[in-house]
C-alpha cells in the first residue's frame, strides 16, 4: 500500500512539473522594440530615414493667410487694370489663403549627396484677384478654381541636385538668395531680378572653398525672362493705355546665366550676368499681333542679343542690433527688362489714373518691353532694344526676440532710345521713341500741336517707378508670425500736356492730363511655419 501511494504521488508530482513546464513554454516572450522612425542627423533638424532605406526625408512648409487693401493678391499695387483706374469694378481688398507643402530628400553616395526637393502651394484667392470686371472673370482660373469650394495647386521648386548640378525648376543662377524679397513680404518690389518660385533650368556650381563659389546655368526664358516686343506697324499697335501686343517669336535659345558669390560671416557679395535673345515674329501682322496670310512671306527683323548684369551685397550683424542686416542689389539691362521690372508673376506695364486740375482725369502710362520694331524703309531698321536699370534694398532690424521691422525701397527706370519727336522732324521713325510715338499718336490726338479742344502733348515713353515701404512683424511663439506692411508707389512718367482719347472702358472718351501718379497699399499676414 505504501509502495502504491509513493508511486501515485511521484506520478502526480511529475505531471505537475510537466504541466508547469509546458505553461512556462507557452508564455509570450517580449519582442525586441522596432524603431519605426529613425532620426537622420546628417542634414539638420527634421530629417528622418525612410523606413527600409538609407534616404533621409524632411516634410515641412507653412500655412499663410494674406489680405491686401487697395491692391491685388500677395501685395500687387494698384498700378494697372481696374485697380489702376480706381473704377467701380475694383475690389477694395483681396485675400489669399495658402498651405505650402515641401518634401526634401537626401541620400549620401560616393559622388556626394543626391537631393530632391519639391514644393506645392494649395491656395484659394478672391475671385478675380482684385476686380469684378466680367471681362477679367472669363479666365479658367477665376471661374473654376477661385470659387466656393474651389482652389488650386501651384507648383514652385521641383528639382534634383547631384554632384554640383541642379536639374529642374529652381531659382536662377543669376538670382540672389533673397530674390525679390530683401525685407518686404509683398511679391511686387521692382528694381531687380526675381525667380522666387523657380524657373526650369540646368546649372552647375563649383565650390572653391572659403565661401567662394561660381555657378553657370541655362534658363528657360519663356516665363521668367521675357516682357514684350512690339511691332509698331500693325493696326492699333499702341492702344488706349499706351501698351501694345506682344510680337515675340518663339523661344530659340535658353538664357545663359551665371554668378560669382562670396559668402562670409560678415555677409555676401555677388556679381551676376545674363545673355538674353530678343527676336520678333514677322514684319506683317494683323491687329493684336495675330498672323495673317502675308506674315510668312513678309520676313522678320533680325534677332538681337541683350542681357543684364547685377551686383548684390548683404552686410550682417550691423551695430544696430543682433541679427540686423542690410541687403541691396543694383541691376542694368539692355533688351532684358524683366531683369529689372520683375515681380513673382509677369512684368507689369502701368496705366494709373488720378485727379486733374482741368481734364476729366489725369493719367500716367509706362509700357514695359524688351524692344520695339517698325518694318519698312522709314522704320527702325530692326529691333531697337529697351534699356532698364534699378536698385532695391532693405534694412532689417530686430527690436527683440518677438518683434522685428524692415524698411525697404526700390527705384527703377525704363528708357527708349532716340528723341521724343524723331518721327516729327523728318527723320522717319529710326529710333524706338520715334516709332513708339508715331504709333501712340494714332490713338491719342494732339501730339505736339498748339492749343485746341483735343489738348496738346509731347510724347515720351520713358518712365521711372519708385517704391518705399515698411513691414513690422510680431512672433508671439516660435514659427508663428503676424505681419503688417505699408507701401507707397510713385510713377514718374515723361509725357506732358493732355490729349482727348478713348480710354479703356468704363472710362469715357474725354480730355486726360498726362501726370505722375501715386498709389498706396496695406498688406496684413498671418503665417505658421512647420
Amino acid at each position: 500500500m505504501k509502495t502504491a501511494r509513493t508511486l501515485i504521488l511521484s506520478s502526480a508530482a511529475g505531471l505537475i512539473a510537466l504541466s508547469g513546464g509546458a505553461q512556462a513554454a507557452d508564455l509570450p516572450v517580449k519582442a525586441k522594440a522596432v524603431e519605426y522612425v529613425r532620426i537622420c542627423s546628417l542634414y539638420g533638424a527634421g530629417f528622418f530615414y525612410i523606413p527600409g532605406t538609407d534616404t533621409c526625408i524632411k516634410i515641412g512648409g507653412y500655412l499663410r493667410v494674406d489680405t491686401t487693401f487697395n491692391g491685388g493678391a500677395h501685395g500687387s499695387p494698384a498700378w494697372n487694370s481696374d485697380l489702376g483706374q480706381g473704377n467701380r469694378f475694383r475690389d477694395y481688398f483681396v485675400s489669399r489663403s495658402r498651405m505650402a507643402l515641401t518634401i526634401d530628400t537626401r541620400t549620401a553616395t560616393e559622388y556626394g549627396v543626391v537631393r530632391t526637393f519639391g514644393q506645392g502651394d494649395f491656395q484659394f484667392n478672391n475671385v478675380g484677384g482684385g476686380t469684378n470686371n466680367p471681362s477679367s472673370l472669363s479666365s479658367f482660373s477665376a471661374n473654376l478654381l477661385s470659387t466656393a469650394g474651389g482652389g488650386y495647386v501651384a507648383v514652385e521648386y521641383v528639382f534634383i541636385q547631384f554632384a554640383g548640378f541642379t536639374f529642374g525648376k529652381s531659382s536662377s543662377a543669376y538670382s540672389t538668395p533673397w530674390n525679390g524679397f530683401p525685407g518686404n513680404i509683398n511679391a511686387s518690389l521692382l528694381g531687380g531680378n526675381n525667380t522666387d518660385t523657380g524657373v526650369n533650368n540646368i546649372q552647375y556650381t563649383a565650390d572653391f572653398g572659403n565661401g567662394v563659389s561660381a555657378t553657370i546655368g541655362l534658363d528657360d526664358p519663356t516665363v521668367w525672362d521675357r516682357t514684350s516686343v512690339y511691332n509698331l506697324s500693325i493696326p492699333g499697335a499702341i492702344g488706349a493705355n499706351g501698351t501694345g501686343s506682344n510680337a515675340y517669336a518663339g523661344t530659340h535659345m535658353p538664357e545663359i546665366v551665371g554668378r560669382i558669390r562670396v559668402d562670409q560671416a560678415w555677409g555676401l557679395f555677388q556679381v551676376s550676368g545674363a545673355l538674353h535673345e530678343v527676336s520678333g515674329s514677322y514684319n506683317t501682322l494683323g491687329a493684336g499681333s495675330v498672323p495673317t496670310s502675308a506674315s510668312e512671306i513678309s520676313g522678320h527683323p533680325d534677332t538681337k542679343w541683350g542681357g543684364a548684369v547685377m551686383a548684390a551685397l548683404q552686410i550682417k550683424n550691423i551695430p544696430t542690433g543682433a541679427g540686423d542686416d542690410i541687403k541691396i542689389d543694383a541691376s542694368y539691362a539692355k533688351g532684358a527688362t524683366k531683369y529689372v521690372i520683375a515681380t513673382s508673376g509677369s512684368s507689369p506695364s502701368f496705366a494709373m489714373f488720378g485727379d486733374s486740375g482741368f481734364g476729366y482725369q489725369s493719367v500716367g502710362f509706362g509700357a514695359t518691353t524688351d524692344g520695339v520694331y517698325f518694318p519698312g524703309a522709314a522704320g527702325t531698321g530692326g529691333i531697337e532694344l529697351t534699356t532698364a536699370w534699378g536698385v532695391r534694398g532693405a534694412f532689417n532690424h530686430n527690436w527683440n526676440p518677438n518683434w522685428s521691422s524692415s524698411l525697404f525701397g526700390s527705384y527703377s527706370a525704363v528708357r527708349y532710345n532716340g528723341g521724343a519727336n524723331d518721327n516729327l522732324l523728318g527723320a522717319g521713325t529710326t529710333s524706338a521713341k520715334g516709332a513708339y510715338c508715331a504709333a501712340f499718336a494714332v490713338s491719342h490726338a494732339g501730339q505736339a500741336l498748339a492749343g485746341n479742344n483735343t489738348g496738346n502733348y509731347t510724347c515720351n515713353p520713358d518712365f521711372n517707378i519708385s517704391q518705399l515701404g515698411m513691414v513690422t512683424r510680431w512672433t508671439p511663439v516660435k514659427n508663428l508670425t503676424f505681419s503688417g506692411e505699408f507701401q507707397w508707389v510713385h510713377l514718374d512718367q515723361k509725357m506732358s500736356g493732355s490729349s482727348r482719347f478713348t480710354a479703356t472702358a468704363p472710362k469715357p472718351t474725354a480730355l486726360y492730363e498726362f501726370k505722375d501718379q501715386d498709389t498706396f497699399l496695406l498688406q496684413v499676414r498671418a503665417q505658421r511655419n512647420f
